[in-house]
């Protein structure tokens, strides 16, 4: 079944966003996958409290034209409640009793979707902070990310946490069949090994730009999971955006395996040595006076993320947090997708992308079970 005609492509500047961090975080011998949706809502929050360079460089990576208008339409627009959708979200601000808070800000948080607004003790009670904002994150991503804040990173001088949690569970409009389901040598960096391989052969989104190849994967509710196929690195923004303009419905022999990736990145560096350099964020010049009269600079940035897919569909979960310091006719023969070798991957959703990754050495995550 194809929707190719009702499917859009992830609006422009994140997918930008996207491909810019990506190329940081690829590695031709490990597998790895994150969130642009998650890792961007909290971005974009840091950027509409900021001024200055701090502002600048963000919007720089986030929205290039300097209007992140769009890119929060389409942050939210990803995660918009459907009937019948198994989808949740957290955004979450988590500050002590004496951090003025500016009201414009606090009301940016609030009307983004799954929001919490909660005071905290970091002084008085660091561990228990970080206990309670990892068991909110364990609850949205339904316990697939149940450390999100690791011993060590909430301590007394932290002054403020912004935490944003995602959970989607995505089922194919045309399943996998099980029992069509055989091993098959896959191509990874260590050597050949046999995976197992799922099976189906129909008319989906299908197509190739420059040495790329790409097909779609339609999902209920609006949910697509797009597989690439090319060398050298991750697709940069201008071949996902002629992918996407080239797609168009054929028949597809598609082979691909069942899988499995989980990730856990600590982002300053990489958002540091991107194309579109964010570095001001982490320094005693950061400006957040959008935010607080208090001076305040980032200290971490950590995100986890899990994705899986099978003969079902399938369900991911990620979760970002900023630690916030004190600054100082015949049917036509169907083209061959085969996925044997190392393999990108989008799971998406509207203007947004909900996970992207690289997958160079599948994992098996066990056939799909009936019902789950």
């Amino acid at each position: 079944m194809s929707t190719i005609g009702q499917d859009r492509p992830p609006q422009e500047d994140h997918a930008r966003f996207a491909a810019v961090l990506e190329r940081e975080l690829w590695d031709a011998d490990t597998s790895h996958i994150w969130s642009p949706y998650s890792v961007g809502a909290v971005l974009t929050l840091l950027a509409e409290g900021a001024a200055g360079r701090t502002r600048s460089e963000l919007t720089d990576l986030l929205a290039p034209g300097g209007d992140l208008a769009e890119h929060v339409k389409a942050l939210d627009e990803a995660v918009a409640a459907a009937e019948g959708l198994d989808l949740a979200v957290l955004n979450g601000l988590y500050v002590p009793a004496d951090l003025p808070v500016r009201a414009d800000f606090e009301e940016r948080v609030r009307a983004r979707a799954g929001a919490e607004v909660d005071l905290v003790d970091f002084r008085g009670d660091a561990e228990g902070v970080r206990r309670k904002v990892n068991a909110r994150v364990g609850e949205v991503t339904q316990g697939l990310i149940d450390e999100l804040l690791s011993p060590g990173t909430i301590d007394p001088d932290v002054r403020m946490l912004l935490v944003n949690a995602l959970w989607v569970k995505m089922v194919w409009l045309d399943p996998f069949e099980v029992g069509r389901t055989r091993d098959r040598v896959f191509h990874a960096p260590g050597g050949e090994r046999k995976v197992p391989t799922m099976r189906r052969t129909g008319r989906m989104a299908h197509a190739e730009h420059d040495g790329w190849r790409m097909v779609s994967l339609p999902g209920e509710h609006g949910l697509t999971l797009d597989v690439f196929l090319g060398e050298d690195g991750p697709p940069d923004d201008r071949t996902l955006g002629a992918l996407y303009r080239n797609r168009r419905g054929e028949q597809v022999e598609l082979a691909l395996p069942r899988f499995a990736v989980d990730s856990d990145i600590a982002l300053l560096d990489p958002l540091a040595a991107t194309t579109a350099p964010v570095r001001a964020l982490a320094t005693d010049d950061a400006d957040f006076s959008g935010i607080s009269e208090e001076p305040l600079k980032v200290d971490a940035i950590v995100h986890q993320s899990v994705l899986r897919v099978d003969e079902r569909g399938a369900e991911g979960a990620a979760a970002t947090a900023a630690v916030m310091t004190m600054a100082a006719g015949f049917p036509p023969k169907p083209k061959r997708f085969t996925v044997d070798r190392p393999f990108h991957v989008a799971l998406r959703r509207g203007p947004a992308l909900l996970f992207t990754g690289h997958v160079t050495d599948p994992v098996d995550p066990g056939p799909a079970r009936s019902g789950s």
